[in-house]
């Protein structure tokens, strides 16, 4: 199946970013490439790093950068490796980055990757095949009632864990979940049929659960946000989208303690923490995708993009 992907929010991303020629700039999740061919193309002496752990991401974005391979490297590996992949390299500070926290449409409309309740395929949710042995069957089959419970509760929200977790249980014991029509069948069939019908995605809550805990999206998100923003240049944008609550709250928590000054106890007469802000918001509120974008594209809809500016340039430590 050709990798299919559509940029959220591209001229928002570009536009935040504020793309110098001679710059230096990080993709932490190239995915198809759509955001980094608008940032390479802006470069003239600058060089974008480009980064994901999804083979097939790698391939697509390889064959849509092939014109900016002068001023591109493209890497295969967790976004949450770039600080120390990048100082490895030498590059010490850098104008911009981008981190997209979205899956990406292929992945979604693949069916054999298993991430989607609406194409029907092993459960699988890996996004990267090669080094990650989890998949979601695995969790789905082998997990306790208890742990599933929690899974549901804290990576997807859902307010109908027990009783989903509950009936997974007794249809395992008869015979293996293995695909996501299975597994959205047992989810439809254990909501009340007013909540199935008022969702527009039933099976929404616990499939992104599922995704999170599989592949780690949520773990080390705040160190790795830290040590991007050290690698800031003063003036440099680090611009992130987010696609659920979860996540926003972590970056939203480290823009924030990030470019506050004193994080003293408010009743602290004098400053005792010494804690500089590093950055500043661009601003204070999330920038959303506009209504047209939003029609043409769903996935946008629940998008949130936070950026913040460099202070001061820091080196890696």
């Amino acid at each position: 199946m050709e990798f299919h992907h559509i940029p959220v929010m591209l001229n928002e991303v570009i536009e935040n970013l504020n793309i110098k020629p001679n710059g230096i700039y990080v993709d932490c999740t190239v995915g198809g490439g759509g955001h980094s061919f608008e940032i390479a193309k802006r470069l003239k002496n600058g060089h974008l790093f480009c980064f994901d752990r999804d083979e097939e991401a790698i391939e697509k974005a390889t064959k849509t950068l092939a014109k900016f391979s002068d001023r591109v490297t493209i890497i295969k590996a967790n976004f949450k490796e770039a600080p120390h992949i990048l100082k490895e390299r030498g590059v010490e500070k850098i104008d911009g980055f981008l981190v997209d926290l979205g899956v990406s449409s292929h992945q979604i409309d693949e069916g054999e990757r298993g991430f989607s309740f609406v194409h029907d395929g092993v459960l699988d949710m890996r996004m990267d095949r090669q080094e990650n042995t989890l998949t979601a069957k695995d969790v789905v089959n082998t997990f306790s009632y208890d742990e599933l419970v929690k899974i549901f509760y804290d990576y997807g929200e859902e307010e109908f864990a027990k009783v989903i977790a509950k009936n997974i249980v007794k249809v395992r014991e008869k015979s293996e979940i293995s695909t996501t029509f299975q597994l959205r069948d047992i989810i439809e069939s254990s909501l009340p049929k007013k909540v199935v019908f008022s969702r527009g995605g039933a099976s929404k809550k616990v499939f992104q659960a599922l995704r999170i805990y599989v592949n780690g999206e949520l773990d080390g998100l705040d160190a790795f946000l830290k040590e991007m923003i050290d690698l800031l240049n003063e003036k440099g944008r680090g611009c992130v989208l987010t696609f659920h609550s979860l996540e926003d709250r972590i970056v939203k928590n480290v823009f924030k303690l990030e470019s506050t000054d004193c994080i003293c106890p408010p009743k602290t007469p004098i400053c005792i923490c010494g804690h500089k802000a590093t950055v500043k918001l661009v601003s204070r509120k999330p920038i959303v995708a506009t209504a047209e974008e939003q029609k043409q594209n769903s996935r946008s809809t629940s998008a949130k993009l936070r950026v913040v500016e460099g202070l001061i340039a820091r080196s890696m430590s």
